[in-house]
C-alpha cells in the first residue's frame, strides 16, 4: 500500500498502489497518503504539474466497498480527496490505463485532464450495488458528456471503452503506448487548468432527466430514481449539488436493497474459495468435456461448454436424439450470431470443438466427463460403471444429479475420489449457478477443478456436501411444500405467484414448477412418500399431475398455455384445488400476501439452518448465492439467510414456533441453530463455517 512518487522535470508523477484493483480504501489510510501526496505536490515550488496513474493492471479499480459498512467518515475522506485534486492550482493530469471504476472514475473526473490508453474502460457501475456515484459523478459527468448519455451510463452501470469516453468527451486524448509517457508530453505543454465542476450545466439536462424519469421502473432499490434526481439538481452552484448527492447516497447506503446487492457481491467472491482446502492444491488441466445425455440438460451443459472455448464430446446413444441435439446447438450458437453477439467465425469455431458419438468408448481420452441422463439411480449406475471402465483412470468422472447420493453413485467406480458432483440448473447454458458437490471421497484437486471449471464457464460455483437434493432443491422441497398447503388451504396459484413476485421473485413458485414440468417432482414425492411417511405434502398438487398436466412441456400444468409460453390462470383447477380442500374437510379462509411470503421465506431459512448445522453448506453465503443465482431470489433481497438477518432471529423464532402450533406444524420446528443465534443475539452472517463447523 503506497502512492509512488516520481519527479520528472517539473512534473511530479504519483502512482496508487494499493493492491490488485488500487481500490480508493479509506479504511486503511490509503486516501489519506493520496490527498498527502497531492498536497505536498502542490506545494513543491519545483513542481509545475501533477500527473496521478495507476500501479499494476488499472488505473482504479473504485472504492472500498468495504468502508461503506464503516464510519461515515471514510467515505466523506474519499469526496475530501477528490475536491482537493479539482481545486489544486496546478495542472493535474490522469493517466488511465487498465480500468477506472465507481470512484476511480470519480477521481479522474477531478483531474484538468485525462489521456486514456486504448482497450481501457471507464465507468461507473454503483446502480449495481444500489447506490448512486456519491463522489461528484453524478455533478460532473453530465458536465463532461451531457446529460443523457452521464443518465445512460450511470443508470446501466456498465463501462464504456476508452474510445467511446474519447469520443464523448469523457477523455481528453487517446494514446496506444505508455499513458504515463503520453501525460509527461502534455505536462511539458503546460496544460491550462479547466475544473470539471466549474463547466456550465448540460443543454440537454431537463429533455435528458424527463425521458430517463419517464422510463424508471419500480422495484426495492431507489438507486436509479436517486441518480436522475441528483443529475436534475445540476446547478451553478456545484457545492449543492454535491451535497444533494451525498445525502442520497448515505440514504441509498442503510437501504435494504443496497445492503443486500453488496452482501451479494461480496458473498460470490466468498463463495469461491473452499474451506479447508490446502495451500499448494492446484486445478487439473481440462482441455477437452465429454457429456453423457443428449437432453435438454446435456445440450445446455455442452453449449455452455463451447461458448467458452472448452471442446466437447457428446455422447447420446440414439442416433435420432443425437441429431436433435447438435441441431439445437447449431441453432443456438447461430442465433448468437444473428444478435451480433459473436461473429460467424467464432460460431464456426464452436461447432467445430463439438463432437457427437453415439459410443461411449469416445470418450476415452476426456479429461472430465459429465453425466447428464435421467434422474434415475438405475440409469446413473449403468453409465457410471460403464465410464470407470472406459475412461483413464485419471479422468474426472461427473454427475449432473440434481437429488441422488452422489456417494452411492460414486460407489460404482474403482476410485471414487476422481467423482464429483456438478449440478448445472436449466437452461445449463444461461443459469449462472453450478452446485459443485463434494462426495465423501471427492479429492480436493478434483474439487478445486470443478470450480476452477465453472469459473471458466461463467457460472457461480457454490460447494456442497451430500444429502436428499443438496442445498438448493433440499431447500426448495420446504418452499414447496408450504405452497402446496396454502392451496389447500385458501390461496390460489396466481395469488401466490403474483405475491412471490411482487416481492421479489423472478418467477412464482407455480409457474416455476410449470416450467421444470411436473413429472419429475411428481417421482421424487412418491419416491418421499416411502422414505419419509412422516413429511407428507399436499395432495392436490399430485391430482394435478394425475390428469397428465405436467406443465409448459405438455401444454397444461397449474396453468394453461394457448400459445405454449403464456401462463394463463386455468377454472378447472381452480375447481380441482377447491374440490380437494372440502375432499380433506378443510375450510379454505382468505390468505394475504404477507403470509404467503412469510411462510415461504421461513420455509426456506428453517430448512437452511438445519442444512448449516449439518456441514451440508460451509457458509450461510453459500446458501444466498444459490438461491440468487439458481432459484430467481431478488438479488435486491441478498438471499434467505441474509433475509433473517434483516428480520432478527429472536423474531424469526417466535414466527417459527407460532406455526408449530398450528396446521402441519411439524414442518416449522425450529432448526437448534436458529435457537442458539436467537438466545446469544447472533446472526447468520456472523459465522463463518469452515468444513462444516462453527467456527
Amino acid at each position: 500500500m503506497a502512492v509512488e512518487k516520481r519527479r520528472e522535470g517539473e512534473t511530479i508523477v504519483l502512482r496508487l498502489s494499493n493492491g490488485p484493483v488500487n481500490a480508493l480504501s479509506a479504511g486503511n489510510g490509503f486516501v489519506d497518503q493520496i490527498a498527502a501526496a497531492v498536497d505536498e505536490a502542490a506545494g513543491d515550488p519545483a513542481c509545475r504539474v501533477i500527473v496521478i496513474a495507476g500501479a499494476g493492471r488499472m488505473f482504479c479499480g473504485g472504492a472500498d466497498i468495504g468502508d461503506f459498512d464503516g464510519a461515515p467518515t471514510q467515505v466523506s475522506r474519499v469526496r475530501d480527496v477528490i475536491a482537493a485534486v479539482e481545486a489544486c492550482e496546478k495542472p493535474v493530469i490522469m493517466a488511465i490505463h487498465g480500468m477506472a471504476l465507481g470512484g476511480g472514475l470519480e477521481l479522474a473526473m477531478a483531474g484538468h485532464y485525462r489521456i486514456a490508453q486504448a482497450g481501457s474502460r471507464l465507468g461507473l457501475p454503483e446502480v449495481t450495488l444500489g447506490l448512486l456515484p456519491g463522489a461528484g459523478g453524478t455533478q460532473r459527468l453530465p458536465r463532461l458528456i451531457g446529460a443523457g448519455a452521464a443518465l445512460d451510463m450511470m443508470l446501466s452501470g456498465k463501462p464504456v471503452t476508452a474510445e467511446q469516453a474519447a469520443s464523448s468527451g469523457l477523455v481528453d486524448r487517446l494514446v496506444d503506448g505508455d499513458v504515463v509517457e503520453a501525460a509527461l508530453e502534455v505536462a511539458r505543454g503546460a496544460p491550462p487548468l479547466r475544473r470539471t465542476g466549474a463547466l456550465p450545466v448540460p443543454v440537454d439536462l431537463a429533455e435528458a432527466v424527463d425521458a430517463r424519469r419517464a422510463k424508471l421502473r419500480a422495484g426495492l432499490s431507489q438507486a436509479p430514481a436517486r441518480i436522475v434526481d441528483c443529475v436534475a439538481a445540476l446547478s451553478d452552484d456545484l457545492a449543492a449539488g454535491l451535497a444533494l448527492e451525498a445525502r442520497l447516497f448515505g440514504e441509498l447506503m442503510r437501504s435494504e436493497a443496497s445492503r443486500g446487492l453488496r452482501h451479494a457481491f461480496f458473498g460470490e467472491r466468498t463463495v469461491a474459495r473452499i474451506p479447508g482446502l490446502a495451500a499448494d492444491v492446484r486445478p487439473r488441466d481440462i482441455r477437452r468435456v465429454g457429456v453423457v445425455g443428449g437432453g435438454l440438460m446435456g445440450t445446455g451443459i455442452a453449449l455452455a461448454l463451447l461458448n467458452a472455448g472448452v471442446p466437447v464430446t457428446m455422447v447420446e446413444l440414439r442416433a435420432e436424439a443425437l441429431s436433435k441435439a447438435e441441431a439445437a446447438i447449431r441453432k443456438t450458437i447461430q442465433r448468437d450470431v444473428e444478435k451480433g453477439r459473436i461473429g460467424q467465425d467464432a460460431a464456426d469455431a464452436r461447432m467445430a470443438a463439438f463432437t457427437p458419438a453415439t459410443e461411449l468408448e469416445a470418450l476415452a481420452e476426456a479429461d472430465l466427463v459429465i453425466e447428464a441422463v435421467f434422474e434415475d439411480m438405475g440409469v446413473k449406475k449403468q453409465v457410471f460403471s460403464a465410464l470407470d471402465a472406459i475412461t483413464r483412470p485419471d479422468a474426472i468422472l461427473a454427475s449432473n444429479t440434481s437429488t441422488l447420493d452422489l456417494d452411492a453413485i460414486a460407489a460404482l467406480v474403482a476410485d471414487p475420489s476422481r467423482v464429483v458432483g456438478l449440478h448445472f440448473f436449466s437452461p445449463a447454458n444461461i443459469m449462472r449457478l453450478l452446485e459443485v458437490v463434494r462426495g465423501r471421497d471427492t479429492a480436493p484437486d478434483v474439487l478445486a477443478t470443478a470450480m476452477a471449471l465453472g469459473k471458466r464457464i461463467g457460472k457461480v460455483g457454490v460447494v456442497s456436501g451430500v444429502c436428499d437434493g443438496f442445498i438448493g432443491n433440499r431447500m426448495f422441497e420446504e418452499y414447496l411444500r408450504q405452497v402446496y398447503f396454502l392451496l389447500e388451504e385458501g390461496a390460489l396459484p396466481q395469488q401466490i405467484d403474483a405475491a412471490m413476485e411482487r416481492w421479489g421473485m423472478a418467477m412464482g413458485p407455480c409457474r416455476t414448477m410449470d416450467l421444470a414440468g411436473h413429472d419429475i417432482g411428481w417421482a421424487i414425492r412418491k419416491r418421499r412418500a416411502v422414505e419419509q411417511p412422516d413429511r407428507p405434502y399436499s395432495g392436490v398438487i399430485d391430482r394435478i399431475c394425475e390428469l397428465g398436466r405436467f406443465g409448459q412441456k405438455s401444454g397444461k400444468g397449474i396453468y394453461v398455455y394457448p400459445d405454449g409460453r403464456t401462463a394463463q390462470p386455468d377454472p378447472e383447477i381452480t375447481r380441482l384445488i377447491e374440490d380437494y380442500s372440502a375432499e380433506i374437510g378443510l375450510q379454505r379462509r382468505a390468505i394475504g400476501d404477507e403470509e404467503i411470503v412469510g411462510r415461504c421465506l421461513l420455509a426456506l431459512v428453517n430448512e437452511g439452518a438445519h442444512i448449516l448445522e449439518e456441514g451440508i453448506a460451509y457458509h450461510p453465503v453459500d446458501i444466498d448465492m444459490i438461491y440468487l443465482h439458481g432459484y430467481g431470489f431478488g438479488r435486491e433481497r441478498g438471499g434467505p439467510m441474509f433475509q433473517a438477518d434483516l428480520m432478527g432471529l429472536p423474531a424469526v423464532l417466535d414466527r417459527l414456533r407460532a406455526l408449530a402450533a398450528g396446521r402441519n406444524g411439524w414442518a416449522w420446528t425450529p432448526a437448534p441453530l436458529i435457537e442458539r443465534l436467537a438466545a446469544t443475539g447472533g446472526r447468520f452472517g456472523d459465522l463463518d463455517f469452515q468444513d462444516g463447523n462453527a467456527q
